[in-house]
């Protein structure tokens, strides 16, 4: 199953090796871009617990040309 990222990123035809190598572009580290492409950000308990994802998810959602409202769940 395609998670949010992977969705958008498909629709500008962006393959995973692709959106890291944005990401890493962007300063962002392999495996937090990874986790992100893989939505493991999607799932937690509060929404405090994605605070060091934040800067993250808007580096991710400007490599994806949306909103950073549009990454989350």
């Amino acid at each position: 199953m395609e998670n949010i990222v992977q969705k958008l990123a498909t629709k500008i035809n962006m393959p995973f090796d692709e959106f890291i190598g944005e990401m890493r572009k962007h300063g962002c580290s392999e495996p937090t871009a990874t986790k992100i492409w893989n939505g493991t950000y999607e799932v937690f308990d509060e929404f405090k617990d994605n605070d060091l994802l934040l800067s993250s998810l808007r580096k991710a959602a400007d490599v994806l040309r949306v909103t950073a409202g549009k990454l989350l769940p």
